[in-house]
């Protein structure tokens, strides 16, 4: 069994989703959002860090996978996730957990069937594909997607390395 912790992360609201995946099956564990408070950065950030910290406590993950940054068209906002990022992987760093990155694109491509899907679709899929009874948030299942694409696409690699 093989547990992968995904991570969408956000200035504001970072999305996570844990699953477990015993050979062809996926077994839905948590999902959620680490909701941002706080007035300066600093602040902010250290919520973000402590929460996926606190996660990685709890779930003991032996992989971890997050969205990487793309290009905003406000440079500010690109910036923010960017810290914001940097937070969660900073936890997963100091815990030496094995993280990989894939842009939010090739995420919703392999998950949905296009690039460029919205929120609700990424949504529905994740559901779908998790037998899950109800949606999770748009920031938990774009987390769980992250998680879902990562082990679908490198199945073989993971199982090896954790060998």
């Amino acid at each position: 069994m093989i547990r992968i912790i995904g991570i969408d992360p956000g200035s504001r609201v970072t999305g996570f989703g844990v699953i477990d995946f015993n050979g062809s099956q996926e077994i839905y564990v948590d999902s959620g959002c680490i909701r941002v408070t706080g007035d300066s950065l600093a602040e902010r950030l250290k919520v973000i860090f402590a929460g996926v910290d606190e996660l990685l406590t709890l779930h003991k993950p032996d992989l971890a996978c997050a969205e990487s940054v793309f290009m905003h068209r406000n440079p500010g906002t690109a910036i923010k996730l960017g810290q914001a990022r940097g937070a969660a992987i900073s936890a997963i760093g100091l815990r030496d957990i094995p993280l990989a990155e894939y842009t939010p694109a090739e995420i919703k491509k392999a998950i949905v069937g296009r690039g460029n899907a919205d929120k609700e679709q990424v949504q529905y899929m994740v559901t779908m594909l998790l037998k899950l009874t109800r949606p999770p948030s748009n920031d938990a299942a774009d987390a769980l997607a992250c998680a879902l694409f990562h082990y679908r696409i490198h199945r073989h690699k993971v199982q090896a390395e954790l060998k």
